[in-house]
């Protein structure tokens, strides 16, 4: 296993963290601004330690002391500006290789690394090398944060707690350098003491143990104080303040729940059933709740579902649910016990390394499937397998292979594997996919161990952690609380006694999945089967196999399981056949689960004992497999198999087999009521098309017409529609269901029966919710959806324009049901707004096809800021399905703009991720009026600079742009400029786009120098030599030296603008709290290119010249230059908030 440890497991920092306070002094909504505090408790490792390195993005350091002797310090975030060796370049492999750089500059996993170095002062150097520890603290400001901290502050009268203003973090894995300077790593363990400081009428809410609150003299604030005993990393650190209600569970007092005002009923129906997931994953475990309390916050415009922090989960509130929504139960308690399996795997025991990742991941959603087993049924269960393999498999065959954990001779020169050792470089997609596979490689090991004895191991590490986590004093023994690959398998190795490298080397260190091809024919005379198993090798993202493969049979005798072994690419095998055929013989045939049935054998082959053969029914293998057999065959697996992955199986294949027999089996499984109601979904679809393939040779009414007026109408002459009742949960589906896959039947024409049409705005009509208990709203969307999908293109003439007059009579009856819904909808909206969501996609879909003329001014009124999110998610997947039909330039930029200045986090991701599904050209189009040199800018600038607080964010634009431009320079640019690296030249814009001028109001002006002073560029010097901890010139390491060389080839003119200096002359309206809001967005442009990550070259000289510097001005310094003392105060946000505060007076 030595050989396959990961490079990223042998760093270690030069000194460790032992403890770490936090402490929040003042919280400004107004102004969403928090100023505050760290202390960090550090134990050097060596004796000849220099410099301190810290992560910290957005927040202003304003003084850094150690041992309560001021330090100075240096800050440089090469992500705020990813291409700042070559601005002008445009490629996409450049633009990928130096993201991966700027990340892994800063990374503490890769190396010693941060944003922030300290210099350690010479008074401390005493006790650096007798190694004893260091008090470092921070005082920080944080103002308008883009990322990691959301303020929620409703446009609305009232006070702060009937507006309900609050705030929560939030990030993409380790995010907690956006909102206060720490140790951004999970390696990196301590112990916790947060003190939270806050209005009166707010709770703050965040990890560990609520020890006391303490009220302010004046009774206006109050002092929430925390302490988290377990040693945990920062990135677990999270804190969430409002008005909020709190529960306490009823059935477990160490565990409360907090929500909104006027949210508590739903908060009480949500989370009853919470308390049984604790009981389920400590029973499973052998092991009890790690933390002595645990915290479900329930927030609004959330980041995410769920974001998981130690003893702490903050949800979304479009989660909470009451007893009358039935769809969302499930999801909303899925979301919740995926939370708690995350608190033993993911906080409790995190990551060693990046390339440990797969471990939390997959050991977590591995528990989250046994309790979806033990709560929703093993059908339930195996068909989420289903669907998690198909969806991986279909990832890795058409995007990109994805490997889990990278060994010492991984390729790194493949764009796809640098991309994948990162989250932060990784597509979201693939980080899914990532988890996804990581689950379902901890099935193949459990496959291979035995469910008891891996869970045993689990035990061991969660004791081993816990018996860790109880020495007080930091050592080596804290390092049993990261889980790392070697861990794993020694611990699986101890339990069990096996050895399952094998298993690593095949899925988790190599990339790709398996496609098996198979057929058989049966030999009479040796009653064999003669089975043949092709493996296809040479596609995308396809391995080779070589192991143990199962095949079940199905014979008149009942199942048999054979285990075969793959050892070639095509193999072919003799399977003896445990029955015979049968002749006149009636007999019942056992099935999978025990049963006895009779079948009708009148389609198969007298001579033949198999009904079916089925590959890896279990599916322990990730692959796909394309099986050839007779269609009787198929017929009877969908009606007789008892395992439901074999009859969805089934159903996808016979659609193939268009026939009245299909139909036939297909509508059996339709009206059977004892089958898996998910199966009978997917023998809707199935029919669907089955009979669009028949559709010459239909007879009778439209398919599923019948069933559905059958199960759903009254008995009257003409029938009528019952009134709903949900009692019934497989019928409720059945019930949405069946009108979805009617919607799709087409006629010869290709156009939608007017018989269905009609019958599903009847249904619209006539729906009768009053006697119902529960709400109708999901049923209702569904209408909408199967009206949407009825729309087919309409047939008008070229050039024709569409007028009210000129609509169909049906058109017209759809859109006044439209116009119906939205305008109800306003008066008694229905639950998350479902019915508007569905009504917007029906209007998109007239649109599209030619029955409404494209108008876009609507769709954007219903995707502005204001409206609920999936109101707006649905408006702006018609305004991208829209521009991929235009291609009007102001509605892409319309929609870049929502990127950039849109107040939720998830709706600019959702945007970046509608158009990469669904992009408005490609690069092969260059024709496109898109395909421009203004978006190419546009774009670009978003990736490079816009997008540095979000990697979520920034690694779906990348996506993006290798869509649209490809990954060499894009054709709608002009040719490159060739110019040297050192030349320091005034760059002249061409002025080809309004782009360009309003970037260069960002920028300093052509004649203002690096310094100040024009002397000084021919002064400016490099020193290449290696850096290390002890340097004592300048404490810079490789990185900084190289991107400080990168920053001699900006032009002046392209050198991003900071603030003015604290402590210089200002101008007049500083202190006016109104022209300063005036000039909020100029400030926040400011913020954000404040660090560039600037260097001083020659710090030593500098410093001593600015010694003798006798007139009385005041300069600006630089951000890349050491602080000093004297200037290290950053004008504080709370200025105008705190009348005591210096800078206020």
């Amino acid at each position: 296993m030595s050989k396959q440890k990961s490079k990223l497991q042998t760093y270690q920092r030069p000194f460790k963290l032992s403890h770490q306070v936090l402490c929040v002094t003042s919280i400004n909504f107004a102004r969403k601004a928090l100023m505050g505090y760290v202390e960090l408790l550090v134990q050097p490792r060596r004796p000849d330690l220099k410099t301190i390195k810290v992560n910290s993005k957005q927040s202003r350091i304003c003084k850094v002391c150690v041992n309560d002797i001021e330090a100075t310090f240096q800050y440089h975030d090469p992500s705020l500006d990813l291409t700042q060796r070559d601005p002008d370049a445009r490629n996409l492999e450049f633009l990928r290789n130096c993201h991966s750089a700027a990340v892994d500059i800063v990374d503490p996993d890769t190396g010693y690394h941060g944003e922030v170095t300290i210099r350690l002062p010479q008074e401390v150097m005493k006790i650096v090398k007798e190694q004893k520890p260091l008090r470092v603290c921070m005082d920080f400001t944080l103002e308008d944060p883009k990322g990691g901290l959301q303020f929620v502050v409703p446009d609305v009268e009232g006070t702060s707690s009937e507006k309900a203003m609050h705030l929560f973090t939030y990030g993409y894995e380790n995010s907690a350098r956006l909102w206060f300077p720490c140790i951004d790593t999970y390696s990196e363990l301590c112990t916790w003491k947060l003190e939270f400081t806050v209005d009166v009428t707010m709770t703050a809410v965040s990890v560990g143990e609520l020890v006391e609150t303490v009220y302010t003299p004046d009774k206006k604030r109050k002092t929430f104080h925390y302490i988290l005993t377990v040693p945990t990393s920062a990135p677990n650190i999270g804190l969430a303040v409002g008005p909020f209600n709190i529960i306490v569970d009823k059935h477990m007092h160490e565990v409360t729940h907090f929500c909104l005002p006027q949210l508590q009923p739903l908060l009480d129906h949500t989370t009853q059933t919470c308390y049984e997931m604790f009981e389920f994953f400590e029973e499973i475990l052998g092991f009890p709740f790690p933390y002595s309390c645990y915290k479900q916050v329930f927030v609004d415009e959330a980041y995410a579902e769920v974001t998981q922090y130690a003893s702490l989960g903050i949800f979304s509130t479009n989660l909470l649910h009451s007893k009358a929504i039935l769809d969302q139960t499930p999801r909303t308690r899925r979301q919740m016990a995926k939370m708690i399996s995350d608190q033993f795997f993911g906080c409790f025991m995190a990551r060693e390394s990046w390339n440990d990742l797969w471990l939390p991941l997959g050991i977590s959603a591995y528990l989250h499937g046994l309790w979806i087993k033990h709560t929703f049924g093993n059908n339930e269960y195996k068909y989420w397998i289903s669907s998690e393999t198909s969806a991986l498999c279909d990832y890795e065959t058409n995007v990109q292979p994805v490997t889990l954990c990278f060994s010492e001779d991984a390729d790194f020169s493949d764009p796809a594997n640098r991309s994948q050792r990162n989250p932060h470089t990784m597509s979201p997609k693939c980080y899914e996919m990532v988890e996804r596979k990581s689950h379902l490689v901890l099935r193949i090991i459990e496959q291979c161990v035995g469910p008891h004895l891996l869970l045993q191991a689990f035990n061991k590490l969660l004791c081993l952690a816990n018996t860790s986590a109880q020495q007080k004093v930091p050592n080596s023994t804290w390092v049993q609380m990261l889980l790392s690959t070697e861990s794993f398998l020694k611990s699986i190795n101890t339990v069990s006694g096996k050895n399952i490298d094998h298993l690593m080397d095949r899925w988790v260190y190599r990339n790709g999945v398996v496609n098996f091809f198979g057929r058989f024919t049966f030999n009479r005379k040796r009653n064999a089967v003669e089975l043949e198993v092709k493996q296809e090798v040479d596609g995308k993202g396809i391995k080779r196999y070589v192991g143990p493969l199962t095949i079940r049979i199905q014979e008149l005798d009942g199942p048999f399981t054979h285990t075969i072994q793959i050892e070639e690419n095509n193999t072919k095998h003799d399977i003896q056949c445990h029955s015979k055929a049968r002749r006149n013989k009636k007999k019942k045939i056992p099935l999978l689960n025990g049963e006895e049935t009779d079948i009708d054998l009148s389609a198969m082959d007298p001579d033949s004992p198999v009904l079916w053969l089925r590959i890896d029914p279990d599916v322990s293998i990730i692959r796909t497999v394309n099986f050839e057999q007779p269609d009787y065959m198929w017929q009877y697996q969908v009606k007789f198999e008892r395992d439901i992955c074999g009859q969805s199986e089934a159903l996808s294949i016979l659609p193939h087999y268009p026939s009245p027999a299909t139909r036939k089996a297909v509508t059996d499984v339709l009206e059977n009521e004892k089958y898996f109601y998910r199966v009978r979904m997917e023998a809707a679809y199935s029919m669907t098309r089955i009979a669009n393939s028949m559709v010459s040779s239909w007879a009778g009414p439209p398919a599923m017409l019948n069933l559905f007026t059958r199960l759903f109408f009254c008995e009257s002459n003409p029938p009528i529609v019952r009134m709903n009742n949900f009692s019934n949960l497989q019928q409720y589906f059945i019930q949405k269901t069946l009108p979805m896959a009617m919607s799709k039947l087409r006629d010869g024409n290709a156009t939608c029966p007017k018989e269905v049409l009609h019958f599903i705005i009847d249904l619209i009509k006539f729906n009768d919710n009053t006697r119902n208990k529960v709400s109708d709203n999901y049923y209702r969307s569904s209408l909408l959806d199967a009206l949407s999908n009825a729309i087919t293109p309409a047939m008008t003439a070229t050039g024709q324009k569409v007028t009210l007059e000129s609509l169909s009579p049906d058109t017209r009856l759809i859109l006044e049901e439209l116009t119906r819904f939205l305008n109800l909808e306003k008066l008694l909206p229905s639950y998350r707004f479902t019915v508007t969501a569905s009504a917007l996609r029906a209007l998109r879909k007239l649109q599209k096809t030619g029955h409404l003329p494209p108008y876009a001014a609507l769709l954007r009124s219903y995707a502005v800021y204001g409206f609920f999110i999936d109101i707006r998610l649905a408006a702006i997947e018609s305004l991208v399905d829209m521009l991929s039909s235009s291609n009007i330039p102001e509605e892409f930029d319309w929609l870049l703009d929502l990127c950039i200045n849109d107040p939720l986090p998830e709706v600019k991701w959702k945007v970046l991720k509608g158009l990469t599904a669904n992009p408005p050209f490609t690069k092969s189009d260059t024709s496109s009026p898109l395909n421009t040199a203004y978006f190419v800018e546009k774009l670009w600038t978003l990736i490079t600079k816009t997008t540095f607080y979000d990697s979520r964010m920034r690694c779906e634009a990348i996506d993006l742009y290798g869509i649209l431009f490809s990954t060499s320079r894009p054709r709608c640019l002009p040719a490159k400029e060739k110019k040297s690296l050192y030349s320091i030249t005034s760059h002249q814009s061409d002025g080809r786009s309004s782009y360009q001028s309003t970037q260069n109001k960002l920028k300093r002006t052509a004649s203002t120098t690096l310094s100040g002073n024009s002397q000084d560029e021919l002064k400016m010097r490099i020193k290449f030599q290696s850096a290390s901890v002890d340097e004592p010139e300048t404490g810079l390491d490789n990185a900084d030296v190289i991107a400080a060389q990168s920053l001699l080839s900006l032009s002046n003119s392209e050198i991003p603008s900071r603030p003015a200096t604290p402590g210089a002359d200002h101008t007049s309206n500083q202190g006016d709290p109104s022209s300063r809001a005036g000039a909020g967005n100029r400030d926040a442009s400011a913020d954000r290119n404040r660090h560039t990550g600037e260097i001083g070259f020659g710090g030593k000289e500098k410093r001593k010249k600015k010694k003798h510097h006798k007139h009385k001005h005041k300069h600006k310094h630089r951000e890349g230059e050491w602080s000093s003392p004297a200037s290290s105060y950053v004008d504080s946000p709370m200025a105008f908030a705190n009348p005591d505060s210096p800078k206020a007076m």
